[in-house]
Order: structure tokens, then sequence, then C-alpha cells
């Protein structure tokens, strides 16, 4: 399992990432709040979350970067909720920052979980309900 990937920022989008570490250049699919955090810098280091989908008509091997250890330990309690999907997760990490949505979560505001983008009332209070102990 890959902990971290320290290296030369290649490439840069706001949902992607390539760093370059000892002459291989890995992509990573990022949030908005890791690409506002690395935007600018040579050097980087991203905390890696590997994700394997095996089955149908393709396997799928799939790294997300993520700034710092918090924001990653967040993404993998959200991809533990049925009904959030890993790009959901990106998605919600992307529209408010990781304290932000601890305390939407923790005070009980489906209201705020429900602005991002894809998820409605029941996933929402789902979200809620799995994570708030948790959290």
């Amino acid at each position: 399992m890959i902990e971290y990937i320290k290296g030369e920022l290649t490439e840069l989008t706001p949902a992607l990432a390539v760093v370059e570490a000892a002459g291989v250049g890995y992509a990573l699919n990022i949030s908005l709040t890791t690409y506002s955090a690395i935007q600018g810098k040579k050097a980087i280091k991203l905390y890696v979350h590997e994700s394997l989908v095996t089955g149908g008509r393709d396997d799928n091997f799939t790294l997300f970067g993520f700034f710092n250890k918090q924001e990653r330990s967040l993404y993998r309690l959200l991809i533990t909720v049925s009904g959030v999907g890993a790009n959901t997760a990106r998605m919600m990490l992307s529209s408010m920052s990781p304290s932000e949505l601890c305390n939407a979560i923790a005070n009980g505001d489906d209201k705020m979980i429900k602005t991002v983008k894809g998820i409605g009332l029941k996933t929402a209070q789902r979200i809620i309900i799995d994570l708030r102990d948790k959290i």
C-alpha cells in the first residue's frame, strides 16, 4: 500500500495532479481543496488512497491524492457510507473544507451536506447517521 508520494509536480488541473517520483509520473485524482493547497508549488507530498475496482468489463486501479492526512481520513470514512462512491466523496471534499464537512456531520446539518452536487436528502441523512459517532 502506498502511504504518500513525494516528488515534483509536473502537471496540475483542478481534478488531477501528476507527481514525478524516481522517474515515474503518478496521476492522482485530487479535490479542489488539495488543488488550492498545492497550486504554484514544485515539490509536493500527497497522501494516497488506492482504489482497485474489479469485475465487469474492465479492472480499474486509481490513485487519489490528498494534501493532508485529515482529508484522506475523511475521504475514507465517506466512501464507507452506502450510496457514496469515490467521486461523490471527492466532490464533497471539493465543495467544502474537511473541517466544514466534519462540523456539518457532527451537528446533523443535512441542508449543508445537501448543497453538494449529487447529494440528496436521504444520502445526506445517511452520511450523518453513519459518521456522526466516528467524527
